[in-house]
């Protein structure tokens, strides 16, 4: 009882750092819960290295470690397959074409249209055709503001502009 007192900050610090860093997976981004995790892990280290020595504090590292790979690996079999990927937090749906999602507008319908550039195309920009802002792409040329331009070709959502050349 008297070696559990004596380490109590060292498991305190183990295992509330443990519970940060699986927070910290099933949160977006790195955040508090993430840096205050590693930060306790650090203390839990440290301590075994200021109270037992080096070889006790490489010990500890290795076993936490190891703790910290088995619980998130466990806790990611089970966002995919376990308890966990029935739970409202994780999100199992998916937006595909048979449900009627599209990735990007069918930019088809602008091939071959004429319209004036709204911005300088260097070579990206915009232009408008027939009320219709979009973003273009010139097809290899510098074009300035306020020119008129032909859709060349529609590549997915990247719309590829020329240049008309005026008659004179």
């Amino acid at each position: 009882m008297e070696l559990l007192l004596a380490n109590l900050p060292i498991f305190v610090c183990f295992l509330l750092g443990l519970g940060l860093l699986i927070v910290e997976v099933f949160m977006p981004g790195f955040g508090l819960p993430g840096i205050s995790g590693i930060i306790l892990e650090v203390v839990s280290i440290v301590f075994t290295y200021l109270w037992h020595g080096g070889l006790a504090a490489l010990g500890m590292t290795l076993v936490i470690l190891a703790v910290v790979a088995i619980v998130i690996s466990l806790a990611l079999r089970s966002v995919n397959k376990g308890r966990l990927s029935k739970s409202p937090i994780i999100l199992n749906d998916a937006e595909n074409a048979a449900d009627g999602y599209v990735a990007t507008q069918d930019m088809e319908v602008f091939l071959g249209k004429e319209g004036v550039t709204t911005t300088v195309l260097r070579p990206t920009g915009m232009a408008e055709f027939e009320g219709v802002k979009l973003n273009v792409v010139a097809d290899g040329e510098y074009i300035p503001k306020d020119v008129p331009v032909r859709v060349e070709r529609v590549e997915g959502s990247r719309v590829v502009v020329r240049k008309m050349r005026v008659a004179g």
